[in-house]
């Protein structure tokens, strides 16, 4: 249980994509890696580690061998989980009541959001007598609330309901004649609030993470998706030991919950941007480069739905995956998820040597999942990729539950994978050489 105990930690760490990128770049530093800034020159030691980071909240970590890589071990995951944009302080409406006025980000589960204690985590941008400075903020306390509407005033909510975004799910913050929200962050943030120029803010339920069952066999926490395998997948790249000839990658990317279509999304050249720099700086020929990326394998890690124990009829009836039944390898026929049988092959290869289980998922047919960020970071690098993840139940609910034993599953099946040592010898074969 240690790894979910670590995992736990970083979740309640990281109420917000900027703090999963500064909990990770904190762990990375603890490890020895150095910290890069994009807009200064790269010089780079083979057998060293090093990170970067792009707006506060994607970033890359990579470990080189101590000669020129001849492939690459990657694996991608993402730092935003579904949640509420805070747009303004006050929203209008009833005189007597303060509210957030915020906008959906990303597909979330309106109905788990109400009635439990919010409070709001992001980044605000503040001025400082050199210019401006991103800084990192949480008001940690029991701030907000979505109230819903009572029973007696609608009827039939148990018959279902149709959340609109604008009318129910606006946070209530205080009654009339309490601070703004604004005031409270620069008290937080040691600043005026003039000194406040904008926010990147975000609700975030208020739960810390626990374990259930009888046994402790679940956890149960917010951003499950896709902070467990944020964490696990840097657990096992931070546990891996070097490769001689081949470099280690850790992504951390944002906004896949809305398309990954930004800078700092798996759509970006920001995985391209630091593979030609690091190729720019070894001196590695266009040839070479190519050579390794032919070589490589990159792990798009993101959770799958567990057979639900009251709907077990909206799983696929020939692949149903279950908490603790080990790391999920994802098939789509229609290629939102990038598994080959190839790439699963040499994937489950390599858990089998580790001794990780692995389970099996395919949506239902007539039930077409949506991608994730290898379908969609394979437009910007092309390497072979696998979808993973581990089984997990109410995703992009505001709290989700998974398997307590899973987390460590992943961690090991990506310290395997990591220093793996395999050759891709033609099309359709490799080379897997004995540890």
């Amino acid at each position: 249980m240690q790894t979910t105990q670590r995992l736990m930690q970083y979740i309640q760490n990281s109420p917000s994509p900027y703090h999963a990128v500064r909990s990770a770049a904190a762990l990375l530093e603890e490890g020895g890696f150095i910290r890069l800034e994009e807009g200064s020159l790269w010089e780079l030691e083979p057998g060293k580690g090093y990170y970067t980071t792009r707006n506060q909240s994607s970033l890359i970590a990579f470990r080189l061998p101590q000669q020129a890589p001849t492939g690459w071990r990657m694996t991608a995951a993402h730092s935003d989980s579904p949640t509420f944009y805070v747009k303004n302080d006050v929203l209008e409406g009833d005189k007597r009541y303060i509210r957030l006025a915020t906008e959906g980000y990303g597909g979330m589960n309106c109905a788990s959001w109400l009635d439990r204690p919010l409070t709001v985590a992001g980044r605000a941008v503040v001025r400082t007598p050199e210019g401006v400075e991103g800084r990192l903020v949480y008001l940690d306390r029991d701030l907000l609330t979505i109230p819903s509407l009572a029973i007696h005033q609608q009827r039939d909510v148990n018959r279902g309901h149709d959340y609109n975004a604008q009318k129910d799910m606006q946070p209530l913050y205080a009654l009339a004649g309490a601070e703004s929200l604004t005031t409270l962050l620069a008290r937080e943030l040691g600043c005026g609030e003039e000194d406040i120029l904008s926010t990147d803010l975000f609700l975030c339920p208020r739960q810390e993470p626990v374990l259930l069952g009888a046994g402790g066999e679940f956890f149960q926490a917010p951003r499950i998706d896709d902070l467990g395998c944020a964490y696990a997948t840097l657990e096992g790249f931070l546990n891996a030991k070097p490769l001689a000839d081949a470099g280690q990658v850790y992504c951390l990317f944002d906004n896949e919950e809305v398309g990954s279509g930004t800078r700092q999304g798996a759509l970006s050249s920001f995985l391209p941007d630091v593979l030609a720099r690091i190729a720019q700086v070894l001196s590695l020929s266009p040839q070479a480069q190519q050579l390794a990326l032919s070589n490589s394998l990159l792990l798009s890690a993101d959770n799958g739905h567990a057979v639900h124990p009251n709907f077990p009829e909206k799983a696929d009836p020939a692949n149903r995956v279950y908490p603790n039944g080990g790391v999920v390898v994802k098939y789509s026929a229609n290629q939102k998820y990038t598994t080959t049988g190839l790439t699963a092959g040499l994937f489950r290869a390599i858990c089998q040597r580790a001794e990780v289980p692995v389970q099996i998922f395919a949506n239902r047919a007539d039930e077409p999942g949506g991608s994730t960020l290898g379908n969609l970071l394979g437009r910007a690098v092309s390497i072979p990729m696998a979808d993973i993840g581990m089984a997990q139940l109410a995703m992009h609910a505001a709290v989700e539950t998974a398997g307590s034993r899973d987390p460590e599953y992943l961690s090991r099946a990506c310290t395997a994978f990591f220093q793996a040592q395999f050759t891709q010898t033609s099309d359709g074969c490799y080379r897997l050489n004995t540890p």
